[in-house]
């Protein structure tokens, strides 16, 4: 399983690797019903802790994305993609309308803030 986790960045090792997961089940990388490889061979291949990679498939059960299985493994879990995709909406909704309230306070116009949103995203 390729996945890069970087000690540098702020984010927990845990958190990477499950967030990388997510990715790889919801660009449809991983498929339903696939086999992850287990904790211990997934720690080994990383070179991290063993409760490392346990905590991260933990937050990946818990969050819906795999389903485990004692003496079986971890497996991924069939995805409500519009679910999971309207729940990013209204997040993605609420930090526009706080980056919508500072914007007001400092005076920023719409085009300013549309701009801004622009090169944060790429120029796309």
């Amino acid at each position: 399983m390729n996945i890069n986790i970087s000690n540098a960045s702020g984010e927990p090792i845990y958190l990477q690797i499950a967030g990388q997961i997510k990715t790889m089940i919801l660009e449809g990388r991983l498929k339903e019903g696939e086999m992850l490889p287990s904790m211990r061979n997934l720690a080994l291949e990383l070179r991290i802790s063993f409760m490392t990679t346990k905590r991260a498939y933990e937050e990946l059960e818990r969050d819906g994305f795999i389903e485990s299985y004692t003496g079986r493994g971890s497996f991924v879990k069939a995805q409500n993609l519009e679910l999971y995709r309207e729940m990013q909406i209204r997040a993605i909704e609420a930090l526009l309308t706080e980056a919508g309230d500072k914007a007001r306070k400092c005076g920023i116009t719409m085009e300013e803030l549309h701009g801004l949103l622009e090169l944060v995203n790429g120029g796309e």
